[in-house]
């Protein structure tokens, strides 16, 4: 059952177009995540499938519903803001209830939707705090709480986790992931950090100027990037882009497409040796050791900058002469557009 379905969808501001024409689908309990770089139009688009922004074309069905001109708070989702967004003067349990009170839902049925989102969410002890007696985990916590009680069919999060530290943001990436599993419940999450993207989608969706560069899965999208753009967006560190000449000296193997103008190859699958007759010669000129991994910058013989990455265990001389190979499966080749070509097109 398609959640979602977007058709030509397009939003104006004066004479910018910010969203120019993005059709998808989204399935019933999927998890699809929003990325691309800043300006990209994704926190817009979210604002338009949650009725924040008008659309200025095309059709935005939820279920079998066109929602174009229905309000916001009659389209059955939920959103979660990047500023939590709470009142402070109100407890946990008023802040959690408040929109059910809007509502006119009756006492009893308020406090057994607020318990039961207090549980899933681990805030029972905590509903007689205030927003300023929390933590910045808690507050997320409590917005998302929010939203639960409403029993929407769709939550949207619009960067929800980008005012938090990096070790919290890590725990509550894995809270949210945790709550999908439990609720089932169709989510769309916008973020700009591709880590938080590739650990909690089930499909991400990689938006450019107000257009969808591709759709897939985590695995798809590291694995077969349609374009330069997803290639090296999708991955971190980003993925090497090389003349197409460069693959034959990295994998005597390779086939190279005859319309292939340039190879991708992402950082963790180089290997990095000694000065040999085999593999692509360059210099190291910086190493970032992190303990469980080490990045090492190399210069190659033809001034390209290349990023290795290994598992740390040794670290390369600054200034040493190396050589870079790779196996051929894990090369990427684009054509002058920067379109994805296929290996075996040779």
């Amino acid at each position: 059952m398609t959640a979602l379905a977007l058709k030509n969808l397009k939003k104006r501001f004066a004479s910018t177009d910010v969203i120019r024409g993005v059709d998808l689908a989204i399935d019933d309990g999927e998890f699809v995540v929003f990325v691309g770089p800043s300006g990209c139009g994704k926190s817009t688009l979210l604002r338009m499938i949650s009725g924040l922004e008008d659309i200025t074309s095309g059709e935005l069905y939820i279920g079998d519903r066109l929602v174009n001109d229905v309000q916001a708070a009659r389209r059955g989702v939920a959103m979660v803001f990047q500023s939590y967004a709470l009142y402070p003067h109100l407890t946990v349990r008023d802040n959690m209830g408040f929109g059910l009170k809007v509502r006119k839902v009756p006492a009893a049925e308020r406090e057994r939707r607020v318990n039961e989102a207090a549980a899933t969410l681990k805030l029972d002890a905590l509903l007689h705090r205030y927003p300023r007696e929390l933590s910045g985990g808690q507050r997320q916590r409590v917005a998302i709480g929010r939203a639960i009680v409403g029993n929407p069919e769709v939550f949207l999060f619009d960067e929800p986790l980008s005012n938090l530290d990096a070790e919290l943001r890590v725990h509550m990436r894995s809270e949210i992931a945790a709550l999908h599993n439990r609720l089932k419940t169709t989510m769309i999450y916008v973020t700009h950090d591709q880590i938080e993207a590739m650990t909690l989608a089930d499909k991400i969706v990689v938006l450019r100027d107000g257009l969808v560069e591709q759709v897939g899965s985590p695995r798809e999208l590291y694995e077969r990037p349609g374009n330069l753009f997803v290639a090296q967006f999708i991955g971190s560190p980003k993925m090497n882009v090389l003349p197409a000449q460069a693959a034959t000296h990295l994998s005597p193997a390779a086939q190279v497409p005859s319309s292939a103008e340039s190879v991708g190859i992402r950082p963790e699958h180089l290997s990095v040796t000694g000065p040999s007759e085999v593999g692509l010669r360059g210099k190291v000129t910086l190493n970032e050791y992190t303990g469980a991994v080490t990045l090492t910058h190399i210069q190659s013989s033809d001034a390209q900058p290349i990023l290795a990455l290994d598992d740390g265990r040794e670290v390369t001389r600054l200034g040493s002469d190396v050589c870079l190979t790779a196996e051929a499966g894990n090369l990427h080749y684009f054509d002058k557009q920067g379109l994805r070509v296929a290996a075996d097109a040779a």
